[in-house]
Formats: C-alpha cells, sequence, structure tokens
C-alpha cells in the first residue's frame, strides 16, 4: 500500500489562484462572448524589453553552432549575469552583495517554496497575515503546522497586517526562528521604511532568527526614501535572504528568471547550537535539485542592465505605476477606502461585504477579474487586490464597469 503525504490533506482544496481560474472560466461558460477583463492574478501583460528579445536572439544564434552552443550551465547561474546583478542591483547602492553569493533561479516562488527545506521540522514559523499563500502551504506540505481551522493554521505565528498598522506588522510577541517578509507587500501594497526593517534585523539578530525576505516589486519602488533591499539595514547580511524576480521588473512571468541572495555571513543552527553557514547548504540544494535557467533567458534577463535595458524596464514599471494610480484614483470616486499603489502594482481595496461576494459581484456584473482578499488570509477578509498589470485601455473600462456595478 503506497501512502500519501498527509500534510498535503490539511491543505484547502485548491491553490488559490486555481480556484479563481476555475470560476472565471465557469462564468465564461455561462456567460459566452461576455469581455473579461483581468485585474487579478499578478501577470504582466505588456511584451519583454526590445534588448531583452534582441539578447535572447543572440543567445539562441549560439545554440546553432557548435562553437558557440551551451549545454548544461552551472546551476546557480552564469557569472555574466550574476556579476551585473551584483552590480547594478546591490553594489551601485552601497550594498556589499558579491556575485558568488547571487543564486539564478526560475522563479521567487520556487524559491521562497523551497528554501524551507534547510531548516528544521520544529521551528517556530512567523508569516503576515494577508500573506503570499506560497510562504503558508510549503511549510504545511513540509508537515510544520496543524490543521486549518478558522482560516488559520495552527503552529505558524501569523502576524497581522491591517490598516491600523499600515498594513506593516508588528514584532512577535513571542520567540520565532524563521520570518517571511514581503515589500513592497503582495497582496496590500504596502512598503516598508528603513526604521520598519531596523527593528526586524535587531530582532533577528538579538533571537538568532532568520527573515526571509521577498522583494520581488522592489523594482516598482520610486520613492528614494525606501529601501528596495533588507541589505541596506546595517547587520542584515547575518541575518537574511532575499528573493527578486524578473518576472515583473521585466516582464519574464512566462520567460522565468529570478535570484535568490543567500550571504556567507548569514547563519542558522544545528541541534546542538553549532553555527551552519547557509550558503553552502542552499548550494548543495540546488546542485542536487536544479539544473539551472536556460542560456538564453539568461542572456535576456543580462540585457535588463544594460543602458536601453535600464530604461525600457523603467518605462515597463512607469506604465503600470500609471495604471495603479488610476486605479487608486477610481476606487476612491466610486466610495472605497484604497491602500497601495504608490511604489507598487497591487491596489488593496476596503469593500463593503465578504471578499468572495465583491469578487463575484465585480465578475458577474462588471465582467472584472479581482482577487479576494480572504484568499491572502484572515486578515484580508473584506479586502479585495486589484492589480495595475494590464493596459491602460482595460484599466479605464474596467474602472467604468465597476463604478456601475457598485455604486
Amino acid at each position: 500500500m503506497i501512502r500519501v503525504n498527509e500534510n498535503y490533506l490539511k491543505l484547502k482544496a485548491s491553490y488559490l489562484f486555481s480556484d479563481i481560474a476555475k470560476r472565471v472560466a465557469e462564468f465564461e461558460k455561462k456567460n459566452p462572448g461576455k469581455e473579461i477583463i483581468r485585474l487579478g492574478i499578478g501577470d504582466v501583460t505588456l511584451p519583454l524589453p526590445p534588448a531583452c528579445i534582441a539578447a535572447m536572439h543572440r543567445a539562441v544564434d549560439d545554440m546553432a553552432s557548435a562553437k558557440t552552443f551551451r549545454g548544461y550551465g552551472p546551476e546557480q547561474g552564469y557569472d555574466f549575469l550574476r556579476e551585473k546583478i551584483s552590480e547594478f542591483d546591490y553594489r551601485s547602492r552601497d550594498v556589499s552583495i558579491s556575485a558568488d553569493e547571487i543564486f539564478v533561479s526560475d522563479g521567487a516562488k520556487c524559491d521562497t517554496g523551497n528554501i524551507q527545506e534547510l531548516f528544521a521540522h520544529e521551528i517556530v514559523i512567523a508569516v503576515p497575515d494577508p500573506v503570499y499563500p506560497v510562504y503558508v502551504d510549503t511549510n504545511v506540505m513540509a508537515g510544520r503546522t496543524g490543521v486549518n481551522s478558522d482560516g488559520r493554521y495552527s503552529g505558524l505565528v501569523y502576524l497581522d497586517s491591517t490598516d491600523a498598522n499600515g498594513f506593516v506588522p508588528e514584532l512577535p510577541g513571542e520567540k520565532v526562528d524563521l520570518i517571511y517578509l514581503c515589500f513592497p507587500n503582495n497582496p496590500t501594497g504596502a512598503t516598508a521604511t528603513k526604521a520598519d526593517l531596523t527593528k526586524w534585523v535587531r530582532y533577528a539578530r538579538e533571537n538568532r532568527a532568520l527573515i526571509l525576505y521577498d522583494a520581488a516589486y522592489e523594482s516598482f519602488i520610486r520613492d528614494d526614501n525606501i529601501p528596495r533591499s533588507i541589505y541596506e539595514i546595517e547587520g542584515a547580511d547575518e541575518v537574511a535572504v532575499e528573493f527578486r524576480s524578473f518576472s515583473k521588473t521585466a516582464g519574464f512571468t512566462g520567460t522565468r528568471c529570478a535570484f535568490t541572495v543567500v550571504p556567507k555571513k548569514c547563519r542558522a543552527y544545528s541541534a546542538t547550537g553549532e553555527p551552519v553557514i547557509l550558503h553552502q547548504l542552499w548550494l548543495r540544494r540546488q546542485t542536487t535539485k536544479f539544473n539551472g535557467v536556460s542560456y538564453p533567458v539568461q542572456r535576456a534577463a543580462e540585457a535588463v542592465y544594460s543602458d536601453e535595458g535600464r530604461r525600457q524596464v523603467r518605462e515597463l514599471g512607469d506604465y503600470y505605476l500609471e495604471n495603479a494610480a488610476r486605479i487608486r484614483n477610481g476606487m476612491k470616486d466610486i466610495g472605497f477606502a484604497r491602500y497601495g499603489g504608490l511604489n507598487s502594482p497591487y491596489i488593496w481595496v476596503k469593500g463593503d461585504r465578504d471578499s468572495w461576494a465583491l469578487f463575484d459581484l465585480m465578475l458577474e456584473k462588471a465582467g472584472v477579474v479581482c482577487t479576494p482578499g480572504a484568499g491572502f488570509g484572515k486578515c484580508g477578509e473584506g479586502y479585495i487586490r486589484i492589480s495595475a498589470f494590464n493596459s491602460h485601455e482595460n484599466v479605464d473600462r474596467a474602472l467604468e464597469k465597476m463604478s456601475e456595478a457598485l455604486r
């Protein structure tokens, strides 16, 4: 008799975005021909920057010649990309992260889900609420939680993020070992100040804890006073792992390229309290379970850091931020409180009914897909997340339809 991993049976029936896709598909089947505007899942709609396309074409040509062909590449990424990341994302901001501390991967979602494999089963984990579901679900799968009751899993420490604290959670009232943070935040769009992050770094250092810092949306930050990396905080390189992605930065959601920074100063501990270098563990994990990102994709990602690439990526971000501003203004005109959308592509809207009811109303009356806040946790109930990833024209049309449906 082959037995399953029963921790999977604790999970909700389906992943949040799979559930949304199913509901939308059912609606389309019942309403053939009706226009649907998708402002739910955080998928980009504009094409890759021309600099990336040109670099990818050149790399494909390389694959056509025996002299320039590339087979298996280094699991941690090619040096040409890692060096560019180190130079432009860190050293240019006076942050000392070397190329060999950077691990190129096929997505921040994968890395944030996989890195929990490095840690002991009995650690105490803190997650924000609302939260990106992958942080929670992968720890459920690993058996670190009990059952889900009233929207929360026993065994986790939940950090409430509400309008009262600006959706930046307070430090936990109990000792925890592993802390998930995401800024600019998915789903609330909130950003953290240097003072906010300094408190968390200090907590981690004092408690020998580790911060998993998801900075997938840092490229949307336009305020120079907001940190783009947790490593801008002194001492963070000893207590934090950072995740970034080219998905939203440069439209690589379908192309797949991201990276994780594991500083060599970063430590976890053995059962006897001896320090263990996390960099070595992650390198071992990746070389065993991952074959690397393809050469053409990494060349395309490298082009993000060219003069043309940086200009084009900035224009992409500005386009989506303009959408965010339009959504913020439109939801205010309709009469809803809204948060985020500044230095972030997500707008967090406080509704007048429960999340799924508002989702259904938006879909059925306006033909607009959003994301119900309850899918991100208990504190998300009563909210919806609206994504700025679409065209200006679709955003304007969606706002018109929502206004008609909600007034």
